[in-house]
């Protein structure tokens, strides 16, 4: 396996963290800025949308610099994001730092995963995107529980300053541990990467990708409040449970990987379809501890098991120009990540109660589950289709 595949992970670790920990920290936070639980969401939700403006933006700024240093500089404006957010004395100036911290996330993960696909051979490189996902799982299994943990005893700011000290070793990682990646700049344009954006299947997976992503958030995003205010678990087992959907995500994520080098367009069928099924069994049974246990290891597994399969989708549609596709995904992901959070929030905030983010999520991926049914039928249709022969 490459090294750069490790740097790329700790990269990936770093930034995942900072994205999903604050879910575990929700409540903490609210009343720390005396604020609603819906408005607190809105510090995930901002961060996903800066996500998308950050993986677009900065992707197409960049598209003929060399990838390294671009992945370098990244980094920095994460750390300098994160600290901020540590040190905010408001509401705002808390949201100003999420923003920071965002805008780096899709560029390094679109432009991350273009260069985890180049250091591999061709029948490998859905594999080695997931490796480069390895670090988002891990940051899951280990960082939110523990730094939810972090933030329970000493503050949720000590969480986010731990998170700037993970920036500074992922930034060292990539500096060390990626190769420079010869670029011929000359045969790159800004021009023929918005080419690929003609393509039907490019704009299909991005649906996809929202809604697949945005159905697991819809769920996942007020998970602190269901966990204690329906199952009825104490605050202080959150961060334990939070570890087990994060040893979901990293078993999907790995198995997704696997699978989707063989077929992406049946990867994503079957995971899809499976997390719809346990949102409805989730909804239904999230009073029961031992069925909320079960769940959220399976709601992890099967949301994240689509991941390598997405982003490997539309950068084979993408052809020859896959990296501001492989950003617009990474976007796409986070405005699914939006999608949820906001439709959750209303859900509660329409007083039905802390189930009805699941239900919203389940109804969500209801239309992920018909999108990617359209996309395979149109490509199977398609002579030129390269997911062809496998998605069959």
């Amino acid at each position: 396996m490459p090294l750069g595949l490790i740097a790329l992970a700790i990269g990936a670790f770093g930034i995942g963290l900072t994205e999903f920990v604050i879910m575990g920290l929700l409540p903490d936070v609210a009343a720390d800025f005396a604020v609603s639980e819906a408005a607190a969401g809105w510090l995930i939700s901002g961060y996903a949308l800066s996500v998308v403006v950050g993986a677009l933006g900065l992707t197409a700024a960049t598209v003929r610099l060399p990838r390294k240093p671009v992945l370098v500089g990244l980094l920095v404006l994460f750390i300098l994001g994160n600290s901020l957010t540590a040190m905010a004395s408001t509401y705002e100036v808390a949201m100003i730092g999420r923003v920071v911290a965002a805008l780096c996330h899709g560029a390094f993960f679109g432009i991350g995963s273009v260069v985890a696909s180049d250091l591999v051979p061709a029948n490998k490189k859905a594999g080695a995107i997931a490796i480069m996902f390895t670090g988002l799982t891990a940051a899951n299994v280990l960082g939110v529980p523990f730094g939810t943990l972090l933030g329970q005893h000493a503050g949720w700011r000590s969480t986010f300053w731990a998170i700037s000290g993970i920036g500074v070793l992922a930034l060292i990682g990539i500096l060390v541990l990626v190769p420079v990646i010869k670029h011929a700049a000359e045969g790159i344009s800004l021009r023929k990467e918005l080419g690929a954006f003609t393509s039907l299947q490019v704009w299909l997976s991005l649906g996809v990708t929202i809604l697949g992503y945005g159905g697991m958030f819809g769920a996942f995003t007020y998970i602190a409040y269901t966990l204690t205010e329906v199952t009825g678990f104490n605050e202080s087992t959150v961060p334990w449970l939070l570890m087990l959907f994060g040893v979901g995500l990293f078993v999907g994520n790995w198995l997704g990987g696997r699978m989707a080098d063989k077929s992406i367009d049946r990867t994503l069928l079957f995971f899809i379809a499976a997390l719809l099924v346990v949102l409805i069994a989730f909804g239904a049974l999230a009073s029961s501890p031992v069925a909320t246990i079960v769940a959220l290891f399976l709601m992890g597994g099967f949301g994240f098991g689509t991941v390598p399969g997405l982003q490997s989708r539309i950068m084979q549609f993408a052809g020859s120009a896959p990296t501001l596709a492989s950003g617009a995904n990474i976007g796409a992901f986070n405005v699914g990540n939006a999608l949820g959070a906001w439709a959750g929030g209303l859900g509660i905030a329409a007083g039905l109660g802390y189930t009805s983010p699941i239900w919203i999520g389940a109804a969500i991926t209801v239309a992920a589950l018909l999108l990617v049914l359209v996309a395979m039928s149109l490509a199977k249709k398609s002579a030129t289709a390269p997911e062809l022969a496998p998605a069959s």
